[in-house]
């Protein structure tokens, strides 16, 4: 049995999860993380690379998001694991002059919002011509946000908990939580027939954030949404930004668009990524079935069918793979990084497609959060913010 007596253990080791283990054992705390399968298995190894400020709404979603930008822009000087960091900025494409009006009063707010910063720039169709021969000719214009960029989520999971067991963090593989008792002073976290002595426990298992909760009585309300990604083979890339439709962020916030019926039905809307390697990822789809991450071909025709609207000549392009991933979805598309009723019990999670962009900024609040340093106020990002919240 192990009596190792840790001062944080992290049920999750998504890149959630190895992003505190970092900023926390970076602090001096010794942290272990327990994995119930292997790092990054989950959602971090089923996505895309998104560090994005674009599909941010303006206000707190947006500062957050530019904080963890500058965080990230960072971490190749602070982690000795490189991992494809690149800041390309983003596109959003407009099909027809009403999201075009939309779009630019987008960038009126979020240059307002950023205090006159001009981080956002209005597109138009000569504009886009200029910046990939590729795109359709139906395309009106669109906008663009410079300070995004793009990573290989699998790689910065891996480079956090190198980093964070550097520091002395003990990651352990294969090693489930299967309940976990509240003492007097701390914790017992039980895997079978293991049990680490914790004085805080962090809950950032992603879509299965709710059953860890359920082991203290706390409700987290996350819902898995399903979405498809499907990756080129090689190829001459039709641009080297992120690229997506305006729609993308209807399908986002659940709002109406100008779509096939089965486009809207299944949440497709253009997403797309060049590589480091110089092949390209197509997304992207959002449903809720449960915790089904098996990929429908259905879908996969869809979305490829999306993309050849934007990118006619990518009908003549082959596709090498699919897969589908789970996003942890909360009801108001934010997460929840935030202390439970539960004294020492906290949840890191719920960033649905924002997990990769928001990484860094969640475990660094998290780890201010565990030493009782935290000077941010995080009211938006609290569990208690939910009409039901947490109980006992």
């Amino acid at each position: 049995m192990n009596h190792a007596v840790y001062d944080v253990v992290i049920a999750g080791g998504g890149i959630i999860g190895t992003s505190i283990a970092y900023y926390a054992s970076k602090q001096g705390m010794k942290v272990a993380i327990l994995e119930s399968s292997t790092l990054a298995s989950g959602t971090s190894s089923k996505c895309d690379g998104n560090v994005l400020l674009i599909d941010k709404e303006p206000g707190f979603d947006s500062r957050m998001a530019i904080k963890s930008q500058a965080l990230i822009d960072d971490l190749p000087n602070m982690l000795e694991m490189p991992f494809e960091y690149r800041q390309p900025g983003s596109i959003f494409l407009c099909e027809n002059e009403a999201e075009l009006e939309q779009a630019y009063q987008w960038v009126d707010y979020h240059n307002q919002e950023n205090g006159g910063r001009p981080l956002f720039r209005k597109l138009t169709k000569a504009d886009l011509k200029n910046d990939s021969k590729y795109f359709s000719d139906h395309l009106v214009g669109g906008i663009e946000c410079t300070n995004d960029a793009t990573l290989n989520p699998y790689m910065l999971t891996f480079s956090f908990a190198h980093q964070a067991e550097r520091y002395g963090c003990e990651v352990y593989e294969h090693t489930p939580v299967t309940g976990i008792e509240k003492l007097d002073t701390g914790f017992n976290v039980h895997s079978h027939e293991k049990q680490f002595r914790a004085e805080r426990v962090v809950n950032a298992a992603g879509v299965f954030a709710p059953a860890i909760g359920e082991k203290l009585g706390v409700d987290v309300p996350i819902k898995p949404r399903k979405g498809h990604i499907l990756v080129s083979s090689r190829t001459e890339l039709m641009g080297t930004r992120k690229i997506q439709e305006f729609g993308y962020l209807m399908t986002k916030f659940g709002r109406e668009r100008v779509a096939d019926e089965e486009m809207n039905t299944y949440g497709i809307a253009l997403v797309h990524e060049a590589t480091e390697s110089q092949n390209f990822l197509l997304g992207s789809s959002r449903e809720f079935v449960g915790y089904d991450n098996k990929v429908n071909h259905k879908i996969v025709q869809l979305i490829a069918k999306r993309a050849i609207h934007f990118f006619p000549e990518m009908k003549d392009m082959s596709l090498i793979r699919s897969y589908a991933g789970l996003r942890p979805w909360t009801p108001d598309h934010l997460p929840i990084i935030s202390e439970t009723n539960v004294s020492g019990f906290y949840v890191a999670a719920g960033h649905e497609g924002d997990g990769i962009g928001l990484c860094a900024i969640t475990g660094k609040w998290m780890a201010e959060m565990l030493a009782d340093n935290l000077k941010e106020d995080l009211t938006p990002l609290s569990i208690g913010r939910f009409k039901e919240g947490v109980h006992s």
